[in-house]
């Protein structure tokens, strides 16, 4: 049995280029090429539309000055009007098709990047926050499905009526067509200002939104841990910091904007000039007629619109490239972090799956200081270890690692004669199951919801497994039993009731080792006590992991490891540990004073 590491995993979640965020658009939409078509041409077309009643009127000015009859006027009036209304038809089109196309793209890249996020291994989405995870498939995608309303079919359709606008100058005459040109100079100045400077701090901002969504998702998981040790203001503090950096980066965004839309307006003044001045020296010479250049600055005024729409939502654009960046670069994860091997063999029974742990290091990717230091310990087959210590002591580091989350710079983890360092996620799976205080109940059936660690469970097992954590007395009372719908939507379920089904899942799983971190600690006292005894009924044969919240579950354990920095101090069973007068006895001490006064530090 062998394991490779290909590379080490960035903190962050990867964010793709530009370049190859367009590529995956562009692939995506040779997918739909019909849709696609139809709204290129619909674009098109209404951008021609928008442009030929200018020209026209350049007819009406020069068979003003011809004398041309009236009902030639008449009917170039007639076509004016004509090409105003199926304008506005082929525009309104146009931006239902954009609209169309990217709420499609939009879609298959939010399913993309949610399978994605669920087919990373655990220990990545430990590595790089649950913040940044959130932010890309929360607020990336709410900033794209924003942008895809707003700001891409303006800019879309204002990019092809610019081009059809210079293309009809040029129609009108060639030198006024260069004339309006000189304007691109400054233009394509501004933008290689603007460009270089704006996409970078696009990219600071959302990245300063992922740390303080992390900030707040931190602080709000362990507020009680925060209440009990006096961390508010820190907290508080960290999230106000985060807070005002997003702030102070979108200042400095629009202060970048402001100055981008001063220079585009000086191209503006630019090209304008340049067509007057030229116009005047054409019709002075005889080279133009009047209706020409009567035309060319109006149909350059005309791209003030559609350029000065292009500038007020490229801040927009810009946020959902920069979100765009983000998300397509979450489908590229690549899978290689993850450590491959020999999957195990089905367990024959729990009894036969010791835990051993050996010379356990692990430091944290930018750390300098090991969060666990030369861990040795023994969970004996089928027996149960609680691990305690104050916070930051490295329990749950401890347990993740036991449970095949993450990989140790140094010792080893083993499930029987397994090492976890030679299994993939998957594998690991099979032989260690993990329940934490972070149960969901996902939306529909509760049966639907129970079978997930079990596909083929039948109702009777569903139901025995409920008995077993003691919870199949209030599911007999929903209205339709195990097919009441729960989660969103459903039946509200309490805290308690939520820990009893994910119990209940723990129990229809085969797998031989459990690791339980903190599993009770949501619920009240009244609600942790029969939790407690469902956790007992749950592992019942199994070799268990506790990291205790509560010291009376760790009284229940058969012995207890007590962690301080990263190293065991202690071991021993509670009558041991307590007559020892250590540090467990003065954590003892400290929760039976706790227990008298209600107040349960965590």
């Amino acid at each position: 049995m062998s394991a490779t590491v290909t590379r080490v995993a960035p903190a962050t979640l990867r964010t793709t280029t530009g370049r190859e965020a367009a590529r995956w658009v562009a692939a995506h939409c040779r997918e739909a090429p019909w849709l696609t078509l139809a709204t290129a041409l619909t674009t098109v077309a209404g951008a021609a539309l928008q442009v030929l009643p200018v020209l026209l009127l350049g007819r009406v000015v020069d068979g003003v000055v011809a004398g041309e009859s009236r009902s030639v006027l008449v009917t170039t009036g007639v076509l004016l009007v004509a090409a105003a209304l199926l304008g506005a038809v082929a525009t309104a089109a146009s931006t239902y098709l954009v609209g169309r196309l990217g709420a499609d793209l939009l879609a298959r890249l939010r399913e993309g990047a949610v399978r994605a996020v669920l087919g990373m291994p655990s220990a990545r989405i430990e590595q790089v926050g649950r913040g940044d995870v959130l932010s890309r498939v929360g607020d990336d995608v709410a900033v794209i499905s924003k942008g895809i309303r707003t700001a891409v079919p303006t800019v879309f359709s204002a990019g092809v009526l610019v081009a059809i606008a210079t293309v009809g100058m040029f129609g009108l005459d060639w030198r006024l067509g260069l004339a309006g040109a000189g304007a691109l100079p400054a233009y394509a100045f501004a933008l290689r200002w603007y460009l270089p400077r704006s996409a970078p701090l696009y990219r600071q901002q959302r990245a300063a939104q992922a740390d303080r969504a992390q900030a707040l998702i931190s602080g709000l998981d362990g507020i009680d841990t925060v209440r009990a040790y006096r961390l508010e203001a820190d907290f508080r503090a960290q999230v106000t910091h985060e807070s005002w950096r997003v702030r102070n980066l979108g200042i400095d965004v629009f202060r970048i904007f402001g100055r981008f839309v001063g220079r585009e307006n000086r191209a503006e003044f630019i090209g304008l000039t340049l067509i007057v001045v030229v116009g005047y020296a054409l019709l002075e010479a005889d080279a133009a007629s009047l209706g020409e250049v009567s035309a060319a600055p109006l149909l350059f005024h005309k791209l003030f619109t559609p350029l000065g729409s292009i500038m007020f939502t490229f801040d927009e654009a810009q946020k959902s490239g920069a979100s765009l960046t983000r998300l397509v670069g979450v489908l590229g994860e690549s899978a290689e972090e993850r450590l491959v091997g020999d999957a195990p063999a089905a367990p024959d029974g729990p009894a036969r799956y010791p835990v051993t742990v050996e010379g356990l290091t692990f430091t944290y990717p930018g750390s300098g200081e090991p969060v666990l230091r030369e861990v040795d310990l023994t969970i004996p087959a089928g027996g149960s270890l609680a691990l305690v210590g104050a916070t930051g002591a490295g329990k749950s580091t401890l347990a993740a690692l036991i449970a095949g989350i993450g990989r140790p710079q140094a010792g080893s983890v083993r499930i029987g004669a397994t090492d976890l360092a030679g299994l993939d996620e998957a594998g690991a799976r099979a032989l260690v199951s993990i329940l934490t205080q972070e149960t969901h109940v996902f939306s529909g059936p509760l049966a639907d919801d129970l079978r997930l660690a079990a596909p083929g469970a039948t109702e009777a097992e569903l139901t025995g497994a409920l008995r077993t954590v003691g919870a199949d007395r209030w599911v007999q009372e929903l209205p339709d039993g195990l097919y009441t719908p729960v989660g969103e939507g459903g039946e509200r379920l309490d805290v308690t009731k939520v820990a009893q089904i994910a119990l209940a899942r723990l129990v229809l799983s085969p797998s031989p080792v459990v690791v339980l971190d903190e599993s009770t600690a949501e619920a009240g006292s009244e609600g942790a006590a029969e939790l407690e005894r469902a956790v007992l009924a749950a592992c019942a044969g199994r070799t268990t992991l506790f990291v205790a919240h509560r010291l009376t579950q760790a009284m229940a354990a058969d012995r207890i490891a007590v962690l301080d920095a990263g190293r065991v101090v202690e071991q021993g069973t509670h009558e041991e540990l307590t007559a020892l007068g250590g540090r467990y006895a003065r954590l003892w001490q400290a929760w039976r004073e706790g227990s008298q006064g209600d107040h349960h530090p965590r």
